[in-house]
Parts: structure tokens; sequence; C-alpha cells
């Protein structure tokens, strides 16, 4: 079966704890699921310098979590095994001055992929119906027109030529207290630590709910939504690998038409 049938968000779903530890890609060895990751990425590494070279596909790649759920070692793991031109990551943290002067899909819109891309969003305009609604900054009638707004959005991108996969990285609660608690107890990772992880995390299950509820209105087959278990990191790191596999894979990529005056050329 392909992750994408396997990680496919159900027409009705619930965010439940002991799914997060799912491994359905792996044989439970961390060794063998970095070795095929590692398999996957070369393949994707190719396809994607068939991409760049063709410059007709736009490939939109959505993460999307709770803290600790891993977006940051997702973009690490997918930029170590393919090739940064033609490939570019865009941080989406709180909205600067300038920012919030727009309306809030304006600083999005200006990093989607060009012709030839491969576009990762570590959070993204979701961030819209998702803290500012756990947070009370917008009430429910806002919340459900900018669902309706992301979904215009997404459908415009998709017709010119996007191809988009959002992807959920589901960590559990108990996994997601023993990362924090780790970068608190290591030197090296405690820049990583914010008090606001700890008062986010004291309101889980209204961050599942508006996951839940933003996941299943805004995800359609030109925008889909996938559910990547990531209590494992290795498992995480070869699920999103495969998911972007296969979505180069289904684009049928080909080189570009040789040119034939070029084969008459002579260096001299």
């Amino acid at each position: 079966m392909k992750a994408r049938d396997l990680f496919r968000v159900p027409d009705k779903f619930t965010l439940r704890e002991e799914d997060a530890a799912r491994q359905p890609l792996g044989d439970g060895s961390k060794s063998g699921d970095k070795e095929r990751t590692d398999q996957v990425l070369e393949r994707v590494s190719d396809l994607q310098t068939i991409l760049y070279a063709q410059r007709k596909h736009k490939v939109l790649l959505v993460l999307q979590g709770m803290d600790t759920s891993g977006k940051d070692g997702a973009v690490r793991s997918l930029y170590s095994g393919i090739n940064p031109v033609g490939l570019r990551a865009t941080s989406f943290k709180a909205p600067t001055p300038l920012e919030a002067g727009y309306d809030y899909l304006w600083r999005v819109h200006q990093h989607v992929p060009a012709k030839g891309e491969i576009a990762i969003f570590n959070r993204s305009h979701y961030e819209e119906v998702l803290i500012t609604r756990v947070l009370k900054q917008i009430g429910s009638k806002e919340c459900q027109r900018r669902y309706g707004h992301i979904r215009d959005f997404e459908r415009m991108l998709a017709e010119t030529g996007t191809t988009i996969v959002k992807v959920f990285l589901h960590i559990s609660k108990d996994e997601q207290r023993k990362r924090l608690q780790a970068r608190l107890e290591d030197p090296k990772k405690q820049w990583k630590f914010d008090q606001s992880d700890i008062d986010q995390r004291k309101k889980w299950r209204t961050f599942q709910d508006a996951y839940e509820d933003a996941i299943l209105a805004t995800d359609a087959d030109h925008a889909p939504w996938f559910i990547v278990p990531a209590d494992s990191k290795p498992h995480r790191d070869l699920a999103i690998a495969t998911l972007l596999l296969e979505t180069l894979q289904d684009l049928r990529l080909r080189w570009p038409p040789p040119d034939a005056k070029l084969a008459e050329l002579k260096i001299r």
C-alpha cells in the first residue's frame, strides 16, 4: 500500500494518542528506517533534478504539528539527501509588524514555490486558524471565514500548477513531555526551550481539537492532508520522504526535450 493511502486523513477522524506511535512503513528498527530513508531520498533527489530542469511543476510541502513534533528535524532530513538547488524551506514565526499590516496570507504567498521548485513550509498559514483560535484571538465565525480563505488560496495554487502535500506530525503528549525534558537537561538544547511551550502544553486538548477541525475543513484532493505518526523520529522522516517520492513520481517528470541545434555546436 502506498504511503499516500496509509496516511491520508479519513473523512472522519480523531487524533488519538496511541496512533502517534504507529510505524506502518518500518520494521521497528531505527537504523533500518534511517537506511530506507536515505534510499528514498536518493530517488527523490534524482526526480527533483528533473523537476528543476523541466521547470513545469511546483511542489509545496506543508509541515504542521505541536511543539517538538519534529518539523525542524524533518526539514534537516530532506536537506541531507536532496540537492539544495530548487529546494527552499521557510519557517513561519509570529508575524512581524510589517507582515501584520497586511492580510494574513500576504507573507505566505511570497514563499510559494516557483516552477521547478520544492518549497517546504515549517508551520504555515494554518497558524492563523490554530494558535489564534486557541488563544481566542479570533472567534468561531472568523475561524470559519479563514477556512474559506485557505480553501480558496490552495485551490488557486493547485489550479496554477502547484502540487500540495500537507502533513500533520502527530506526536503523543507523553512523547512531547520527554522531548521537552530532554531540552531542559541538555545545555546544547536549552536554546530551543521556550516558556510558551509549557503554556501551550496546558492547552493540549484544545490544540488537538483545533487541528482536527482545521484538517477536516481544508482537506481536498488537490490539497490533501496526511497524518504522519511522529513519536519515532526515524519513521517520521521515512514517511515524509516516501510521501514526497510518491508525489514526484505521480507528476511523471521528463527531461526537457533535446535541442538539435546544440548538438551541432563544437566547443573550441
